[in-house]
């Protein structure tokens, strides 16, 4: 029988990850802040806390082994550090852009949180053993409406169910 609150719990950390990682193309990062930096990049400070929590309560959710949740922290450690050495590199990109910031931001930077996501994607998904494949009723009607409503916040949402339509599709299909 599959845990109480597990698909809304999964459904959450995919979401915050497909959205909020998508501040940037909001008009202006939602505007300039102070001492010369973005909102957005204020907001990116609470990414890696938006994220990770609805993805250890996903694990919570389960009856997750202790290995899945070693897996989950080395992620979670990757993760934070990748997204916290591409925000401050960016920042710092953004006033004074140079070689410097583009290697810390770009290459460093995501190389680190990229192979954190994978090891939280690698925890989260042997937890999905067994389990029924999802619809995608929802994801094509975000898209429908992020389509219509592509302005602001449809942006994001337009980002996000796209995204969740591929890997629907793809999971469909094989």
């Amino acid at each position: 029988m599959p845990e109480a609150g597990y698909g809304r719990r999964l459904a959450t950390a995919a979401l915050s990850y497909a959205v909020l990682h998508h501040l940037g193309v909001l008009p202006d990062g939602l505007g300039s802040a102070p001492e010369g930096t973005r909102w957005a990049d204020w907001l990116d400070l609470a990414v890696p806390w938006l994220v990770l929590a609805p993805a250890a309560a996903t694990l919570a959710s389960t009856s997750a082994t202790p290995r899945q949740w070693a897996v989950l922290a080395c992620g979670a450690v990757a993760y934070a550090s990748g997204h916290g050495i591409h925000l401050a590199a960016n920042s710092v990109g953004n006033t004074a852009p140079g070689p410097t910031a583009h290697l810390w931001d770009e290459a460093v930077g995501h190389l680190v949180w990229y192979a954190g996501v994978a090891l939280v994607l690698a925890a989260l998904a042997g937890t999905m053993r067994d389990r029924p494949r999802p619809t995608g009723a929802a994801a094509v009607v975000g898209a429908g409406w992020s389509w219509r409503h592509r302005r602001g916040l449809g942006v994001l949402a337009l980002v996000a169910s796209s995204t969740a339509v591929v890997v629907l599709v793809a999971l469909l299909v094989g």
